[in-house]
């Protein structure tokens, strides 16, 4: 399992190096960033992309296909398009969001910021992201980009990954500490 996943994260980190050096050179990485949270965002709210994406029972020409119908419907068009259209073709769909979290990384790397994964309970208003980069900038003492996922199962609270630091004060873990520490007194 873990030779697996070490497989599928050095495939996405090689493919968001390379997009991310071909989007540096035609001075587009901010429009790629926008593009590829767009195609994330299309992912996370459809099942039957996921499917798609994860699935090797589709062909690589349905693959394809189905993509760049996505992509061209979406407005995603120029390095992205084609990247995506690559990605297809190479059966890598499903290191996709991989890609997309290392480009996003690579790209906080080359302006000088951090990046934070957030989890949270509830969607985050535009203070609370204010106040959650303002806080974590003091920890890392750089800029910090965070990518936030709305995950309702952690009931409340938040999980915040920051490089090798992870910080858990979801509801969820605090319940199950509880749980457990009951079960010991008990």
């Amino acid at each position: 399992m873990t030779e697996t996943s070490s497989l599928i994260s050095g495939a996405a980190r090689r493919y968001a190096g390379s997009l991310f050096d071909l989007a540096l050179e035609a001075n587009s990485v901010v429009q790629v960033e926008k593009d590829l949270g767009r195609f994330e965002a299309l992912l996370n709210g459809s099942d039957e992309l996921k499917r798609l994406v994860s699935s090797p029972v589709f062909s690589t020409e349905d693959q394809v296909k189905a993509i760049s119908a996505i992509a061209d419907k979406a407005g995603i068009k120029g390095l992205t398009g084609n990247f995506l259209r690559v990605v297809a073709g190479n059966r890598r769909l499903f290191v996709l969001p991989g890609m997309i979290q290392a480009f996003r990384q690579i790209a906080a790397q080359h302006r000088g910021e951090v990046s934070a994964d957030v989890v949270s309970a509830h969607e985050l208003t535009a203070a609370q992201q204010n106040e959650l980069k303002a806080t974590l900038k003091g920890v890392a003492g750089k800029d910090v980009t965070i990518n936030v996922t709305v995950d309702p199962s952690i009931l409340g609270g938040l999980i915040v990954k920051m490089g090798s630091r992870q910080i858990d004060t979801s509801l969820r873990t605090k319940l199950s500490s509880l749980k457990l520490a009951l079960k010991e007194v008990g």
